[in-house]
């Protein structure tokens, strides 16, 4: 599969920052027709020694970074795993919350019944917490940023669900209107501030939602 679909926001000799578009996985998955993904298109279109550092959800489009050598997968995977980038998503949630922002911290688990779902678990789950705040109310939505401090997988879907505001568009967690009130899943990578893993230079990267 060609790029011409796939936006590259910043290359050098040690990365790549890439705007993934939506309904587009970032590493291959298990099945023989899952196995088109952003790390094989770049692999195949001059770019073969890409290497994933981190993953965005296959309905989840914005910026999401590869490494380029062995050396530089490792300094950057060291920093998500050390939390010590910076990352925000936007998003349109369903309703209005009552407070123009908070946080949510509810811990997750994957739940194999209804896969691949993930659920909020006290007993079970894993910690998670996200930052959200109000940037524009509309009638039936808002549009806010999330800024996830821990990176659980569905973290942002799932806690804005716990707090009665599914995102719009989301086939596994809205209820009807909701998932009815627009045609893809509402969230957007929109922000990642990272160090270079070669030059020690912290570097911010930015996407515009597309909804």
């Amino acid at each position: 599969m060609p790029l011409s679909n796939i936006q590259i926001l910043h290359q050098d000799d040690a990365l790549l920052v890439i705007d993934k578009p939506t309904l587009l996985l970032s590493v291959p998955g298990r099945a023989e027709d899952n196995r088109d993904c952003l790390v094989t298109r770049l692999q195949q279109n001059g770019y073969p020694e890409a290497l994933i550092v981190h993953r965005l959800d296959w309905e989840t489009s914005g910026v999401i970074v590869l490494a380029r050598d062995p050396d530089s997968h490792r300094e950057l995977s060291r920093q998500f795993h050390d939390r010590e980038t910076e990352k925000a998503y936007t998003a349109l949630c369903w309703g209005s919350p009552a407070q123009d922002s908070g946080r949510i911290e509810l811990p997750l688990r994957y739940d194999p019944p209804t896969k691949p779902r993930h659920v909020v678990d006290h007993e079970l789950g894993k910690h998670a917490l996200t930052f959200w705040r109000v940037v524009e109310r509309h009638a039936q939505h808002c549009r806010v940023e999330l800024t996830p401090i821990t990176g659980r997988s569905h973290q942002l879907r799932v806690h804005m669900l716990a707090i009665g505001h599914p995102l719009l568009g989301d086939r596994l967690y809205a209820h009807d209107q909701a998932l009815h009130a627009h045609e893809r899943l509402c969230l957007h990578a929109s922000m990642l501030t990272l160090t270079h893993p070669r030059t020690g230079e912290r570097l911010r990267f930015e996407s515009p939602a597309p909804f």
